[in-house]
């Protein structure tokens, strides 16, 4: 056993826990639980904060239990929220369900027979549950006082939109999964982002109120960007665990251009790296921030544990080949969906095969038959100005001749013009 709040806490994971809380889990190992709504088919890197919870719970010597949400996922959680959720069919419910048990199992040991993991669906509970008996046997014990007073229904009731029954009712279902596993799987403690502490309270008033009994509640920190604006969102949305939705690449590309700032509170949060191994990182990159070695560190690890080694290696050499000195090599050891992800936001320009064959100058390819350039004279200037590459090649004559001998993988031209704007060019 150790100490799982001291790890929270110098992590600087820790945002508030119940009294006596810290005692009971160093008294011996506890089961806990943290709960994910399956509102999508893949958890995404806000998620992360809470996988890493449950990582620690487990590595101290606790057993870690992961509810996902088949019931309440069809209600929505008001925390937070200023709007009413769409609500979401069983058939959604269930696919996206799916989804997230298999990224889950990625991160937490589900084998070990003392300490192993366990996941659990509230639909198991619910299913047969009617409204009549729920609202006898839960409702009865929570007053509408006490649901009136949390901060998730106060805010939505002073503003404009108001809150649904379905809505308001949402903490009384949390409460009772909390009152459920705790009585069945013996789960004393749940856990999640400061933004459950209601949620988290009202179970345990439950458990106290309906049986008598005691559990505990703990809470992290939620994650913000030093420059104000939300983790794990980028311009082109969310970034994803699932890596058909967010291609290695990208997942790397996000921790590796994190800030200075955020990447020394992320590198705690996101690895399991000791304190010591952080320290000496942060040493070896205040004295040449230049080289980012705390985002490479970063970038490294989460990469591998959320997807593989490989993806690593091909995400690093992704980045070499589109930032660096890569060799165009490494794109003939990738299929056309990986390609098309490498260039995913790039500009884009399609031509035939046909007038290929015949081959096709420089100038004419990129001013003409694309429209990368806006005239012939553009493509001779760059050229003279070393500015232009075509597959990884400077050009110096604007009558270099390019045929389907040139074409990657049999389908594509790598054209770039200085040393960050790329284009496409797809051969059909």
């Amino acid at each position: 056993m150790t100490n799982f709040i001291e790890e929270l806490r110098w992590r600087g994971m820790l945002h508030d826990a119940m009294p006596e809380t810290e005692e009971k889990l160093n008294a011996g190992m506890c089961a806990g639980y943290i709960g994910f709504d399956p509102t999508a088919d893949s958890l995404h890197v806000g998620h992360l904060t809470q996988i890493m919870t449950l990582i620690h719970f487990q590595r101290a010597g606790h057993k870690p239990y992961a509810l996902v949400g088949g019931a309440t996922g069809m209600v929505g959680d008001p925390s937070g929220k200023s709007d009413e959720r769409n609500l979401q069919t069983e058939e959604m419910v269930q696919h996206n369900l799916a989804g997230m048990k298999v990224q889950l199992a990625k991160f937490l040991n589900f084998t070990d027979e003392g300490n192993g993991a366990v996941m659990v669906n509230n639909i198991d509970w619910f299913k047969n549950f009617n409204f009549l008996d729920f609202i006898r046997d839960v409702g009865k014990h929570i007053t509408v006082n006490y649901m009136m007073a949390k901060d998730s229904v106060k805010k939505r009731l002073e503003g404009d939109t108001g809150m649904s029954f379905t809505e308001f009712s949402y903490q009384l279902i949390q409460g009772y999964d909390f009152y459920y596993l705790w009585k069945h799987h013996n789960c004393i403690i749940q856990m999640g982002g400061s933004d459950q502490w209601g949620n988290i309270v009202t179970g345990t008033e439950l458990i106290r109120r309906k049986d008598a009994g005691r559990a505990f509640g703990l809470t992290t920190q939620l994650i913000k960007k030093a420059d104000g604006t939300k983790f794990g969102k980028t311009e082109s949305g969310a970034i994803w665990l699932n890596p058909e939705k967010t291609s290695p690449f990208k997942y790397y590309q996000f921790w590796l251009n994190a800030s200075d700032d955020d990447t020394k509170k992320w590198i705690r949060i996101f690895t399991l790296k000791s304190k010591e191994d952080i320290d000496a990182l942060e040493l070896a990159h205040n004295e040449a921030p230049h080289l980012r070695i705390l985002q490479k560190a970063l970038a490294e690890d989460i990469t591998i544990r959320t997807h593989s080694l490989s993806a690593l290696e091909t995400a690093i050499k992704t980045s070499e080949f589109l930032f660096g000195n890569g060799a165009l090599e490494f794109l003939h050891t990738l299929d056309a969906k990986s390609v098309f992800e490498i260039f995913e936001g790039v500009p884009q320009f399609r031509i035939s095969k046909d007038d290929l064959s015949q081959g096709i100058d420089a100038a004419t390819l990129l001013a003409e038959k694309t429209n990368i350039f806006p005239s012939k004279g553009e493509v001779k200037k760059t050229v003279q100005g070393g500015g232009l590459s075509i597959n990884k090649l400077k050009i110096t004559d604007v009558s270099n001749n390019y045929t389907n001998a040139n074409l990657i993988n049999h389908q594509f031209i790598i054209v770039q013009k200085g040393k960050k704007n790329y284009f496409l060019i797809i051969a059909e």
